[in-house]
């Protein structure tokens, strides 16, 4: 019945019979693979040898099956030898594990017997144990209770020895021992003192741990003891229900007290130290051939002197980081240790005093650091000199170093943050110096390039002096050699502030990795606080010396216009992108914030040329002119004689002219000019001289067409002002006869020498004729001489 009700998938047997019958049905193996059926597969389970044979000989020719029998025969071989192989390579593992077993058979008999023979001695424990028991169990109770009789006389014992033991203890001054003690009998004198015998044990304790927590206030008071012993000391106050913020309290005012003698050491070094600029210059050596003109050569201070200070910065700065900030960091230490840091048990636990204590310790620390770091701030003022700046940047890094102990201590505290920030302030104060000093050492070269300019037969850089170099007549300073002796100091001095400036992010500074001084140091900074600022204060108080009025442009010498002109044209066109792309990658300034671009500096530079330019025009024009304007008025055009000979202020003029060519060419190179001809001149003269052919400013230049261009333009502008003048101040007289002969001479004069300086001669010619003609509309007798004799007295000079 059981059989015929069970479900045929719930038998084992059932299910293997019929995957079984499915397997040979479908022709597949126990692994689940498909087996051959076929007779003739050598590799299969159902192959037949007589089929196979019979297939052959009906299939193959003789010659195939002699190759099939020998691949049959290669294939037998190979089998064999694969089989002796496995045998030989598994003989030594089967010899191994046969003896691993035996030995196994061996070892299970051996622990077989010790099993044996302990499960009997546990069987003799066990009994023995049992009979122990059933004779001691009528005593049980009754040793339990003396034993609890016991423990309670012990600790009316432990009661009643108690002010004896407290009081030896404080003779010892074993106070961790005592406070233990009490705080073990505190509870139960606390409630049992309604009886008389506990409430004397109480107060005797009372009085006795009175003393010793006053002793302690004492010793944490000193504060002569070791970082154990005053950890110990607040411990057992702690435990005394000492209030912990008292204690906190007590710690910090002893801590500040000797803090305070820090500082005072500290202010007092800087109030000794306070010193003011000697005013001395730095002799800078120049040799006096090559280089005419030097900032130090006039008697001026030079910005970049660091005052003779009693202590350095350095000294100040270690003075503060081995005294003040070493002994802040142990203070922190330990207060730490003692509040913070130290575990709470108990009723402590509950009070929450690490969290006030770390409280008060941040406003202890932020006080005293406020009051350290004003003095830091006062010190680092007191840097004015620029010329050596690596012992401030080392001192700021000393500091800002010493800070980061602090950072680790005091976790959120705001001390390295606030030290951060004044060595950022002092590096964009450092930036503003410099710059300030550049700006003085502009000034003072361009003094001494107007005193050169002044008196150019003087000795320059002291060689007269000193009785040794060049002779006062051999110095004598070429428009060429002041500019390139100026465009090179300017520079020089540049790369040299560069360089001072480049230890700020030196690699071995530890705040040179901060996010300020890899951005905004290098862009804001350096590259448009300083660099920037200062082409833009060349620009500008180059154009200042355009101003007519006022003591700097009235007094400008002209020579000076046209150096700064020629000078600014150089930024424009070679020197801005230089220091721009010198600073960019000295600095690997980032421009991540808007910058001036190098366009727009250029701009301003040629503006600011352009502008000196036309008031160089403007001003040599006017000297001319005046010239030309007095020998006019100052002359009686009626009566004068008859003329012989040309007026010495036509030849002055031409004179002039002629320097100004020279000296507008001796920076802007002219090139080749071509050769006009001229309808009144048929002879040629030499208005340029061989020795300023050999003393051409060439080097510097790289637009030659263009300086070109502007040399006949600067000509042509002078001339055009001092002609014009001279025609309205004829206009304004009367002529006599020889008083006209004498302007057709002069003018004749004028045609043949300035008509070379101009771009289009025709413009000197009528200029020329309207004085001419004006003289004619002017003169009572209109008799004009003939051009012959006229060219005649011209060519007499």
């Amino acid at each position: 019945m059981s059989s015929a009700t069970t479900p045929p998938d719930s038998d084992p047997t059932g299910r293997r019979q019929v995957h079984s019958m499915l397997k040979l049905y479908y022709g597949m193996n126990e692994e689940g693979k498909v087996e051959s059926l076929d007779p003739c597969d050598i590799n299969g389970p159902h192959f037949d040898p007589e089929v196979y044979l019979n297939k052959l000989r009906k299939e193959c020719s003789l010659g195939e099956l002699m190759d099939h029998e020998s691949c049959t025969v290669k294939q037998i071989r190979s089998l064999d030898s694969d089989m002796q192989t496995l045998v030989y390579e598994n003989y030594n593992k089967f010899i191994s594990a046969t003896d691993t077993i035996r030995k196994m058979k061996n070892d299970f008999k051996k622990m077989e017997d010790e099993m044996d023979c302990l499960s009997a001695n546990m069987a003799a424990i066990t009994e023995f144990s049992a009979h122990i028991s059933g004779t001691l169990q009528d005593q049980h109770a009754q040793i339990t209770k003396l034993s609890g009789v016991h423990t309670l006389l012990r600790k009316l014992q432990f009661l009643f020895e108690l002010p004896a033991r407290l009081n030896k203890c404080l003779e010892l001054q074993a106070y961790a021992q005592a406070v233990s003690a009490h705080r073990r009998a505190r509870c139960v004198l606390q409630q049992y003192s309604h009886m008389p015998s506990f409430r004397g044990i109480q107060d005797d304790c009372h009085v006795i741990m009175e003393q010793l927590a006053q002793q302690l206030r004492q010793k944490f008071r000193d504060g002569g003891s070791s970082a154990k012993d005053l950890s110990e000391c607040v411990e057992l106050l702690l435990q005394l229900d000492e209030p912990a913020e008292e204690l906190c309290d007590k710690f910090l005012s002893h801590a500040q007290s000797r803090l305070e003698a820090d500082l005072q050491g500290l202010e007092a070094e800087l109030i000794d130290s306070l010193v003011t600029d000697t005013g001395g210059g730095l002799v800078q050596k120049t040799n006096p051939g090559s280089n005419p003109v030097s900032p130090s050569s006039s008697s001026t201070t030079n910005p970049f002197l660091s005052p003779t200070a009693g202590t350095d910065i350095l000294e100040f700065i270690d003075r503060g980081c081995n005294e003040f900030v070493s002994n802040l960091c142990l203070v922190i230490a330990s207060y730490q240790e003692l509040f913070i840091n130290h575990p709470q048990e108990g009723e402590l636990a509950s009070k929450k005093i690490p969290e006030m204590a770390n409280g008060k310790l941040h406003v202890f620390v932020d006080t005293l650091a406020a009051r350290y770091f004003s003095l830091v701030e006062r010190r680092i003022q007191e840097e004015k000199g620029v010329g050596d700046n690596s012992l401030l940047v080392r001192a700021l890094d000393r500091f800002h170093r010493r800070l980061q102990a602090i950072s680790k201590l005091l976790p959120g505290s705001a001390v390295p943050s606030q030290g951060t920030e004044i060595v950022v302030r002092a590096a964009r104060e450092r930036i503003k110096q410099y710059l300030s000093a550049l700006q003085t050492f502009y000034h003072d070269s361009l003094t001494d390039v107007r005193q050169a300019l002044a008196a150019p037969r003087l000795s320059v850089g002291g060689a007269s002096a000193s009785g040794g170099g060049a002779t006062s007549k051999d110095a004598t300073p070429s428009l060429p050699e002041l500019l390139t002796s100026l465009s090179n100091f300017i520079l020089n001095q540049l790369k040299s502030v560069l360089a001072s400036v480049h230890l700020f992010t030196a690699k071995d500074i530890t705040f040179s990795n901060k996010p300020y001084f890899k951005g905004e140091f290098c862009s804001q900074g350096v590259r448009e606080g300083l660099v920037v600022s200062f082409i833009k204060f060349i620009c500008q108080s180059s154009r200042q010396y355009c101003e007519s009025a006022g003591d700097r442009g009235g007094s400008t010498p002209p020579a000076l216009l046209l150096l700064l002109s020629r000078l600014c044209l150089d930024y424009e066109t070679s020197t801005i992108s230089y220091i721009l792309t010198l600073t960019d990658e000295q600095f690997l300034v980032q421009h991540h914030t808007p910058v001036t671009p190098v366009t727009a500096l250029c701009a301003e530079a040629r503006e600011a040329a352009q502008k000196l330019l036309n008031h160089y025009v403007k001003v040599q024009g006017l000297i001319i002119s005046q010239m030309l304007r007095k020998s006019v008025e100052t002359r009686d055009w009626v009566n004068t004689i008859e003329p012989r000979n040309v007026r010495a202020v036509m030849k002055r003029v031409v004179e002039d002219t002629t320097s100004i060519d020279v000296q507008v060419g001796l920076l802007y190179e002219e090139g080749v000019r071509k050769a006009h001809s001229s309808d009144s001149s048929k002879r040629t003269f030499s208005v340029y001289s061989s020795s300023r052919q050999q003393i051409r400013y060439a080097p510097i230049l790289i637009h030659t067409f263009t300086c070109a261009a502007l040399l006949v333009s600067v000509l042509t502008g002078i001339i055009k002002i001092s002609l014009k003048t001279f025609l309205e101040c004829v206009r304004l007289r009367t002529f006599g006869r020889y008083g006209l002969q004498q302007i057709q001479v002069d003018c004749h004069y004028l045609q043949m020498y300035l008509w070379r300086f101009v771009s289009d001669e025709n413009l000197v010619h009528f200029l020329l004729d309207e004085i001419v003609g004006s003289a004619a509309h002017r003169c009572l007798d209109p008799s004009p001489m003939e051009q012959s004799v006229i060219e005649v007295i011209c060519e007499r000079g």
